[in-house]
C-alpha cells in the first residue's frame, strides 16, 4: 500500500502560558511561567499549593450555560482548542466530506473535576445526587465524542489513554488512519483538567510534585540541580491533520510535515523511569526507523523533562546512547518549565512547541536552568530562545505504565 503523506495545517493551544497557539509561542520566547498559587480552592493544608492554571480561562466566554454544566472543564478545553485548530486551518465545512474526517483526542484521566464533585455529592445526598451526565461527562472517549458530534465529523472516533504520553499517542493513530487512508484529515491532541483538590492531593502523596511554594514560577526547572519535582498544569493542545495533496488543492498553509514515530514500553514500574532507559531508547530508534532518517538529521528534541530527579538523568541518559556524539549538537529543551506537566496533554502541547520551532526557526528556552546538574550534561537551550534552522524535530512523551512516544516532525519540503 502506497503511504500518503501528512501535513499539519491548522493548531489550537489553550495553555498556562497562552490561551491560544500565537499567545502560546510569544510566551514560550518570552520565557513566561504559568505557575502561580492555586486560586479555585483553599490549599492550606496541601504540602503542594501551586499549579499552571488556565487563570484567565471563563466557561461563559465559549459555552452556553446549560452546555458549559454538561461538559467537564476537560472536555471544555478540547472543544476550546479545536475551534482554534478549525478556524487556523481556514476549512470551509460545507466543502469537506465529513465521513473522512476522524477525531482522535485524548486525555490521561478523564473528568477529574467531575469524579471528585459527583464523588461528594453522592456522599452528601446518596444516589440522587448523581447527575445524570456524570458518566459522560467523565469517561475519557467523550472528550473526541463531544467534537465529533459538535462538528459533523463521522470519521474514526475514539481516543488511547496511556497516561502523560497519551496527546503523543493519538497524534501517532490519526497519522496513521490518514497514512493509510483510512481518512483524509483528523483533528487530534491531548487535553487534560487535572488542578483539583483530589488531583493535587493524588500526586502529592506519591512525592512525585514540587513543594517550592514561596517560588512557584521558579519550581519547574528541568535539569537543575535543585530541581525537586514536577509542577502540575493543565490545557489542551490539538492539531488538524491534512493529506499533504488535498491541502495543496485547497490552498491550506503546511505548518510542517509529520513523518513518523516510535511507540515501545519500559516494562519496568509503574510509575519510576526504567535508570536503563531501554524503552526510551527504543521509541526513539523507532521513531528514526519510521521517519526514514539517521541521528545526525535531528536538529532539535521537545523533551518529556518533567524537572525530576531521575527522570530528567534517565532521559538525558538515553538520549545520549540513541545520538552518541550528536546528542551534544542538538538543541533540547523542556517546555515544561514554562507551562508545567499537563499530563494526557503533554505530548500535544509539546508537540505544538516543536512543531512552531520548525516553522519559525526558533528553539524555545528551558528556563530555570540556572545550576546544570553535572549528570544532565547536554544542551538544553537554557533560558533564553535560539535562532536556529530545523528540518526535523522530535517530541518525546512518556507515561505511568512505562509508556514511551516519539513524534518525528519535518520542515515542510514540497
Amino acid at each position: 500500500m502506497n503511504e500518503r503523506r501528512v501535513v499539519i495545517t491548522g493548531i489550537g493551544a489553550l495553555t498556562p502560558i497562552g490561551e491560544s497557539a500565537p499567545a502560546f509561542w510569544n510566551g514560550l520566547l518570552s520565557g513566561k511561567s504559568g505557575a502561580r498559587t492555586v486560586e479555585h480552592f483553599d490549599t492550606t493544608d496541601f504540602p503542594t499549593n501551586f499549579a499552571a492554571q488556565l487563570v484567565d480561562y471563563n466557561p461563559k466566554d465559549h459555552f452556553e450555560h446549560k452546555d458549559a454544566r454538561r461538559l467537564d472543564l476537560v472536555a471544555q478545553y478540547a472543544i476550546v482548542a479545536t475551534k482554534e485548530a478549525v478556524e487556523d486551518s481556514d476549512l470551509d465545512l460545507e466543502k469537506i466530506d465529513k465521513d473522512r474526517v476522524a477525531v482522535i483526542v485524548g486525555t490521561g484521566i478523564g473528568g477529574m473535576k467531575t469524579f471528585y464533585d459527583q464523588s461528594v455529592s453522592f456522599h452528601e445526598r446518596g444516589p440522587r445526587g448523581v447527575s445524570p451526565f456524570f458518566i459522560p461527562m467523565l469517561i475519557p472517549d467523550l472528550v473526541a465524542g463531544q467534537i465529533s458530534i459538535r462538528y459533523g465529523f463521522r470519521g474514526p472516533n475514539f481516543c488511547a489513554v496511556s497516561a502523560c504520553a497519551t496527546g503523543s499517542h493519538n497524534i501517532g493513530i490519526a497519522y496513521d488512519m490518514i497514512r493509510y487512508g483510512q481518512s483524509d484529515m483528523a483533528v487530534t491532541g491531548g487535553s487534560e483538567a487535572p488542578i483539583t483538590r483530589i488531583g493535587i492531593s493524588g500526586f502529592n502523596a506519591m512525592k512525585a510534585m514540587s513543594t517550592r511554594n514561596d517560588e512557584p514560577k521558579r519550581a519547574s526547572r528541568p535539569f537543575d540541580v535543585d530541581r525537586d519535582g514536577f509542577v502540575l498544569g493543565e490545557g489542551s493542545g490539538i492539531f488538524i491533520l491534512e493529506e499533504l495533496e488535498a491541502a495543496k488543492k485547497r490552498g491550506a498553509r503546511i505548518y510542517g510535515e509529520l513523518v513518523g514515530y516510535g511507540y515501545s514500553a519500559d516494562a519496568y514500574h509503574i510509575t519510576a523511569p526504567d535508570p536503563d532507559g531501554g524503552g526510551v531508547q527504543l521509541a526513539m530508534n523507532n521513531a528514526l526507523k519510521a521517519a526514514k532518517i539517521n541521528t545526525e538529521d535531528v536538529d532539535h528534541i521537545n523533551m518529556h523533562g518533567t524537572s525530576t530527579p531521575l527522570g530528567d538523568v534517565a532521559e538525558t541518559n538515553s538520549i545520549k546512547k540513541v545520538f552518541g556524539d550528536h546528542a551534544k549538537k542538538m538543541n533540547l529543551n523542556s517546555t515544561k518549565s514554562m507551562h508545567g506537566h499537563t499530563l494526557g496533554a503533554a505530548g500535544a502541547i509539546e508537540s505544538v512547541a516543536a512543531l512552531l520551532a520548525i516553522y519559525h526557526g526558533t528553539v524555545p528556552p528551558t528556563i530555570n536552568l540556572d545550576n546544570q546538574d553535572p549528570e544532565c550534561d547536554l544542551n538544553y537551550t537554557a533560558n533564553e530562545p535560539v535562532v536556529k534552522n530545523i528540518k526535523y524535530a522530535l517530541n518525546n512523551a512518556f507515561g505511568f505504565g512505562g509508556h514511551n512516544s516519539t513524534l518525528v516532525f519535518k520542515k515542510f519540503e514540497n
